[in-house]
């Protein structure tokens, strides 16, 4: 199972980029880099695609790029590079599917700094229709941060349903369903935040993707009912992942 099969920010972006071009060449390399688990050789790869793009005046291949290279940016933490991508996207260029791709690129990075109510009002400024229309994935990738913020926002209904989306547009017994509602119980309080990222972080390790592990590590720490010596081994572990994937924000969390 890799990254994309696990549903974290994977590049969903590039899945719908010509293949053909140097731009979809291009980006087609940095999606494999990410399967494998190579963060920064994917972002390098994006960046050439972009010059690419912008060679062959594709507009929309070159929002592509850019909203792929935005989550990127807000997997490592790097939130003011992330957002300044973002606002390079030309929003009249998008087709229906890219227009939901730029949201969900949105949400995951207010997510990622706690903006849990700008996450909903993404969520909530989603074109039903639209929605309905896009590859599984990406809907999932979509339901997912709309139930985070959700339950962020103690809106548990609306969190509820977004969860059953997330497990209807991917596998319910997969890693990506048990992250979603590992986040939801640790924004909302729940005492089964831990039993729950445990699973995730099983699926994580079963699949070979280190930066979900860590990821995953790292929240496990953070949790209130973590006994303080469990948590500073988790913190170490954490912290020596996302070194030796070259990823210092995400360690100097860890560390904090």
């Amino acid at each position: 199972m890799v990254i994309r099969k696990f549903g974290i920010a994977a590049l969903l972006s590039l899945a719908t980029l010509a293949s053909a071009s140097e731009s979809g060449i291009l980006s087609s390399r940095a999606q494999r880099s990410l399967d494998a688990g190579k963060i920064a050789k994917s972002y390098g790869q994006l960046e050439r695609a972009l010059l690419a793009s912008r060679k062959e005046s594709d507009l929309r291949a070159e929002a592509r790029v850019l909203i792929a290279m935005a989550q990127i940016r807000t997997m490592s933490l790097d939130f003011a590079f992330a957002d300044s991508l973002l606002a390079q996207v030309r929003e009249e260029v998008l087709d229906k599917t890219s227009k939901i791709l730029f949201l969900q690129g949105k949400a995951a990075l207010a997510n990622a700094q706690g903006k849990f109510d700008e996450a909903l009002g993404l969520c909530r400024s989603a074109d039903p229709n639209s929605l309905k229309k896009v590859d599984d994935p990406l809907q999932a990738a979509f339901y997912s941060e709309c139930a985070i913020a959700q339950a962020a926002e103690r809106r548990s209904e609306d969190a509820e349903e977004s969860l059953k989306m997330v497990g209807k547009r991917s596998d319910k017994k997969g890693g990506f369903y048990a992250w979603t509602a590992a986040r939801m119980a640790d924004l909302s309080g729940k005492g089964t935040a831990d039993s729950l990222y445990r699973e995730a972080e099983k699926k994580s390790i079963r699949g070979n993707i280190p930066y979900m592990t860590a990821t995953i590590l790292y929240h496990r720490s953070q949790l209130k009912s973590t006994p303080a010596d469990e948590a500073a081994d988790l913190k170490l572990r954490c912290k020596n992942a996302f070194e030796l994937m070259g990823l210092p924000n995400n360690a100097k969390r860890c560390g904090e």
